[in-house]
């Protein structure tokens, strides 16, 4: 019996409103609205978008060894975390396998963990089995948080206009909480689209309050602004060379091999650092690389990628139009002699090899990083 799918608070909008739904990590999910992801992608980069990301998980942690037991889970030493950062970070298996990728906030009363939807249910179990010798209390808190992100190079002015909160001062990578139109949210000036932005953290039963709200707030300022759908926010973070859950990491991949190795603290002790440690001094034998698709061809995860001999060295695991730069790219795992920017590559496209070439991560520079 095929399980049904979960719905966020504001499905009946994005159906009302065009939304073409698709099942997405267990969940009914707008993929696109009647735009299109192409315009989707543009709106983001150049004004603001609005997501619902309801879907993402979100863990609390509390209690006296909260911070110590949390450190121990997270690659990222967030001991270095003043009050109200936040920062990104992946939890390991003791292989160095990852079990998800997550963005840590410090609060002052709590530790607030941000988890991936399909992983939601595993994250929290792992979370939980590594309790023992720790005071601590883990907390799902999903089901009455609700999560939306505000991206792009207005959102900022845009959420301003709602809050006497000073947004425009919030560094990057930091938080605050306060109201936003009312509803009590904490703000975290985080993203996963390369462009400037804010996460959304605010009661559940707020959803549609709020989501209609910066809606109808950008066209009062001449903001432009508009929802965004799964197959944009895709192509959003695929450009600036972001890692998503069973593309570029999973259990079987460690985050040297996924060029991740700096959201690891080396001088912490976290879980599956010394996997980490054996694999640095006996070298990788996978590497992710970016490619340009040379002849016309759409690369898809899962087809191979050979050397121009014709030899197998390894599988793509995102490949897609990228409309900022305009070409069809992709990230591949290879051999990692063939990772040197400016290798020939061949990509198996329908059983039909097509001419590529590795070029240099990412192919898009996020404003905030010129």
């Amino acid at each position: 019996m095929t399980q049904a799918l979960n719905r966020t608070r504001l499905y009946d909008w994005h159906v009302a409103h065009g939304g073409r739904m698709v099942p997405f990590a267990g969940w009914e999910m707008p993929v696109q609205y009647p735009t299109g992801p192409i315009e989707e992608h543009h709106l983001t980069r150049r004004s603001a978008g609005l997501f619902d990301i309801d879907h993402m998980g979100q863990l609390v942690v509390t209690g006296p060894d909260a911070e110590p037991y949390l450190n121990r889970l997270v690659t990222w030493d967030i001991s270095q975390l003043a009050l109200y950062e936040a920062h990104y970070g992946l939890m390991c298996y003791e292989t160095g396998g990852i079990v998800d990728d997550v963005f840590v906030y410090k609060l002052p009363d709590r530790w607030f963990v941000v988890v991936n939807a399909d992983n939601l249910a595993k994250d929290y179990q792992w979370l939980l089995d590594q309790t023992g010798g720790y005071d601590v209390a883990v907390t799902d808190v999903s089901p009455e948080t609700y999560m939306l992100a505000l991206q792009g190079p207005r959102a900022i002015e845009l959420l301003q206009q709602l809050t006497e909160a000073r947004v425009t001062d919030l560094p990057r990578f930091s938080a605050l909480e306060a109201e936003i139109a009312g509803v009590p949210t904490l703000i975290g000036r985080t993203g996963y689209t390369g462009e400037d932005g804010v996460e959304l953290f605010f009661p559940a039963d707020q959803a549609e309050y709020l989501w209609t709200t910066l809606l109808a707030t950008g066209p009062k300022f001449n903001l432009e602004i508009g929802p965004i759908g799964l197959a944009a926010r895709d192509s959003l973070r695929f450009e600036p060379a972001f890692a998503l859950y069973g593309h570029e990491i999973d259990a079987q991949t460690t985050p040297l091999e996924a060029n991740l190795g700096w959201a690891c603290s080396f001088e912490s002790e976290f879980i599956g650092k010394e996997a980490l440690l054996r694999q640095k001094e006996a070298g990788l034998t996978k590497k992710l690389i970016a490619f340009d698709l040379i002849d016309k061809g759409v690369p898809r995860q899962g087809y191979a990628v050979a050397n121009r001999d014709g030899q197998e060295i390894g599988r793509v695991v995102t490949g897609l139009y990228a409309p900022t730069v305009e070409k069809y790219c992709g990230h591949a795992f290879v051999s990692p002699e063939y990772a040197k920017p400016g290798t020939p590559l061949q990509i198996i496209i329908r059983d039909k090899p097509k001419a590529a070439v590795v070029v240099r991560r990412p192919f898009y520079k996020p404003a905030y990083r010129k």
